[in-house]
């Protein structure tokens, strides 16, 4: 969901008083599946939104029509800006949006509501499985967002198990897979959370660095992750319409490097962290794409189509 089209939401609901998903999707220009995706959206958050059948129906707001947002309690307002803020990467309309909520909030409300805007970093490029249930999130959130010291076992990747003691500075979903940024004695850390156990909330609290750009230290965190991967690189040349597509596919790893030629074709750099996994990538695309380099990940490609036709091809 859009932020800049879920405060519009929620301010026609204030002045309204109850509105249909069909009358929400015609003011707000979407399908009315759409609209009724993100009156639900608002409701599972925990904005107080309900729907009403029968004639004359419609989604409202308990306690009526208002013409603020002052009426929010102060976990709804969190709970809005934990929608809103990984949504306000999307540009700075969205980002206007979400200023503008903040500052119709209660001043009481605004530290923790900004807090809650600043927790969440939604990384689309997957570095591989996907681990999406996470129980422990909400506890893991809750501590991010009041500046609460945790204490968890971890396991790193090959290292020895033990208790860990860490401020939370900030939760990144990355396609699924989610990652606490945390400040420890040992200086800025990244744990997954798939390998967190037992975490517990202390009743410490502390301080987030007063400079702290969770995106800008995500970056940080991904690039040195991508640098010690040995990412894979080929160049590609494949139909302008499968560019969103392939963008889709390999992430922040694909970049176009021309625009369309004579034949409406583009030629893009794509990486993954081994040969057989841009192999992978590009082999569902059949001849549609072409590797115009990057000899090992031309012989994979013709390694995994003689695996498809040993495997499935006709007597």
């Amino acid at each position: 969901m859009r932020a800049d089209r879920l405060v519009a939401l929620l301010l026609l609901l204030q002045t309204r008083g109850r509105v249909t998903a069909a009358e929400a999707a015609g003011e707000l220009g979407v399908s009315v599946a759409t609209a009724r995706r993100d009156l639900e959206a608002l409701s599972g958050a925990g904005v107080p939104v309900y729907p009403q059948a029968g004639r004359g129906g419609g989604w409202q707001l308990v306690g009526g029509a208002r013409t603020d947002l002052t009426g929010l309690s102060a976990p709804e307002a969190r709970a809005l800006f934990l929608l809103l803020g990984p949504a306000s990467s999307a540009g700075p309309d969205a980002r206007g949006a979400l200023r503008k909520l903040l500052r119709a909030l209660p001043g009481t409300f605004r530290a923790d509501a900004a807090a809650a805007a600043a927790a969440v970093v939604v990384d689309p490029a997957g570095w591989g499985e996907r681990v999406r249930d996470r129980p422990d999130l909400a506890l893991l959130l809750d501590a991010v967002v009041a500046r609460r010291v945790v204490e968890f076992d971890y396991a790193g990747r090959g290292g020895a198990a033990g208790r860990r003691r860490a401020e939370p500075w900030g939760l990144v979903d990355k396609d699924g897979t989610w990652y606490l940024v945390a400040g420890t004695p040992a200086g800025r850390r990244t744990f997954r959370l798939d390998r967190i156990g037992a975490p517990e909330v202390t009743g410490e609290g502390f301080e987030r660095p007063a400079d702290l750009d969770l995106p800008g230290v995500w970056d940080e965190v991904v690039g040195e992750m991508e640098r010690s991967r040995s990412l894979v690189t080929a160049t590609v040349r494949a139909p302008a319409r499968l560019v969103p597509v392939l963008r889709d596919r390999f992430g922040r790893h694909c970049a176009a490097q021309d625009g369309p030629d004579d034949e409406g074709r583009v030629r893009l750099r794509v990486a993954a962290h081994t040969t057989r996994s841009v192999a992978e990538q590009l082999a569902g695309f059949g001849g549609a794409v072409e590797v115009l380099d990057a000899p090992a990940v031309r012989a994979e490609l013709a390694s995994l189509g003689a695996e498809l036709v040993a495997h499935h091809g006709s007597a």
